[in-house]
């Protein structure tokens, strides 16, 4: 999840270069908010299961499957968001792969080169929630076969489109014009409205 925060940075310094302001970031809305913790919690759970139990795989699994159910909700109900139908793509994709195939198919070659280190001699049944993609794995496209060697990671096509989408989506609203006072505003508008009928009665 280092990857996600990064991209986060990434997109605020851009908002910011092309005029957008950290201001705007309070003023965020999104329906059903807590979704969004509730889901990536699951997923920070699932990570947190040693590795070396017979029950690990399974429970960590299960927790990443069910963990996409809030963070799809989340995505649709605030679908009218900018870029936040790319992030509900991008997590639907990662649920599909992981759901038919018991994991996360990860591609050996593409793990070395974005961790920088061999690792096809990993034992993948000891991982939470990977499992090593082959001949036999189902929607292989859509598992962590892009290697990120700036970020030591390797990502799934889902990640990509999620985090295009959470790009989008940030610097949306820091791009937004700033709605100072709107409270006082609104008051004030209702009350000259009210003022307005009494002298024409």
């Amino acid at each position: 999840m280092a990857w996600l925060a990064i991209v986060l940075l990434i997109s605020i310094v851009m908002a910011l270069v092309r005029g957008g302001r950290l201001l705007n970031l309070s003023e965020v809305k999104l329906r059903a908010w807590p979704l969004l913790l509730l889901g990536f919690g699951m997923q920070v759970a699932a990570d947190r299961i040693p590795a070396d139990r017979s029950w690990s795989h399974d429970t960590a699994v299960t927790l990443v499957i069910l963990s996409f159910i809030p963070l799809i909700t989340i995505a649709w109900l605030n679908r009218h968001e900018a870029g936040m139908w790319l992030v509900g793509l991008g997590v639907f994709m990662n649920f599909t792969v992981i759901a038919v195939n018991g994991g996360m198919p990860v591609l050996p070659e593409a793990a070395s080169l974005g961790l920088g280190r061999d690792i096809t001699a990993i034992d993948f049944d000891a991982l939470s929630k990977h499992v090593l993609l082959d001949e036999g794995t189902r929607l292989a496209f859509l598992g962590d076969v892009i290697p990120v060697r700036v970020l030591r990671n390797v990502i799934s096509l889902g990640d990509v489109f999620l985090a295009i989408g959470l790009g989008v989506f940030v610097e949306d609203q820091m791009r937004r014009p700033v709605r100072w006072f709107k409270h006082g505003l609104n008051e004030t508008g209702a009350g000259s409205a009210r003022s307005g009928s009494s002298v024409g009665v």
